[in-house]
């Protein structure tokens, strides 16, 4: 009898010491939403990304391994704002999965939870890769992440009612963390309030935003086009009337014309990470804003 309790007991120590089980198969079209509900789901989740942060958001190929994986998801995570316009419909439509079109539970996008910038009043072909949406990289600004994890937390619970306590837990987890680092980020980057840098997108808008740094242009004539030879003219003469400290450009996007404009005018060239993935050291959203800051601040050196 004493063996038999002591079969039981034990059994009730293993079960309660085994980690939660995944509960929802999560579908990110970014690494930094991966990145974001891993920190809050947790064991009770699985993610998978449809791209990396070598590849451009705003052109993925609809292959079928994508297509495979989104049918068999229970939430898809997307900045949203049309970043993905030109392949999530596509996806969806042939995953046929009821639970992620847009508009249903398990659609979540990211952008949508909070204040955008730079929404055109009006949008024609002439104006480049403009979304109507407003600039949709909001993952830069790490104020807007904090807003976005308690929507995507909130998300989770009603799709997974029997992990509502851990996700709770692991929310508060990560916003404490997240507050602490922010202050120290905010600490380290003081030095970069008021410079003026050179982007070759609009992707450092919301980074910018945050930290106070002044975009000096970009090297796309129209967002989502490529340098011209008279663009390029351009902006150097606008360089010699307002200086600039550096040039940044991402992991995705070729160095060529950040190049070109540093031969002219000798300024330092910084290849931002951009995403989870986008440099070696780079693991999740913490290290992503710790080397970006790290990044920028060594620039002015």
């Amino acid at each position: 009898m004493k063996f038999k309790f002591f079969l039981c007991t034990l059994s009730s120590l293993f079960f309660i010491s085994l980690p939660a089980q995944a509960a929802l198969n999560v579908f990110s079209c970014e690494p930094e939403w991966a990145s974001l509900a891993t920190e809050l789901g947790g064991q009770r989740i699985t993610t998978f990304t449809a791209t990396t942060a070598h590849q451009d958001p705003h052109h993925i190929e609809a292959r079928p391994s994508l297509i495979a994986k989104l049918r068999r998801a229970d939430l898809l995570i997307c900045s949203g704002a049309e970043l993905e316009v030109g392949w999530l419909p596509m996806l969806q439509r042939q995953a046929a999965n009821s639970s992620v079109m847009t508009g249903a539970t398990g659609y979540f996008e990211a952008s949508a939870q909070v204040q955008r910038l730079e929404i055109p009043s009006s949008v024609d072909r002439s104006q480049g890769d403009v979304h109507a949406g407003g600039n949709p990289h909001v993952h830069l600004d790490p104020r807007r992440i904090l807003q976005i994890s308690e929507a995507l937390s909130q998300r989770l619970i009603l799709l997974d009612r029997a992990g509502k306590e851990y996700y709770h837990q692991r929310l508060t987890d990560f916003k404490r963390r997240w507050l602490e680092a922010m202050e120290q980020w905010q600490q380290q980057a003081k030095v970069l309030k008021g410079v003026r840098i050179v982007a070759h997108h609009k992707d450092w808008v919301y980074l910018f935003d945050w930290l106070q740094i002044e975009m000096a242009g970009a090297l796309e004539p129209r967002p989502g086009l490529p340098t011209t030879a008279g663009h390029l003219a351009s902006l150097v003469k606008e360089l010699q009337q307002q200086p600039a400290q550096m040039i940044v450009h991402t992991t995705y996007q070729s160095p060529r014309a950040a190049k070109r404009l540093a031969e002219i005018t000798h300024l330092p060239v910084i290849e931002l990470p951009y995403t989870v993935g986008g440099a070696d050291e780079v693991n999740n959203l913490f290290d992503l804003f710790e080397t970006t800051i790290a990044e920028l601040t060594g620039g002015l050196q």
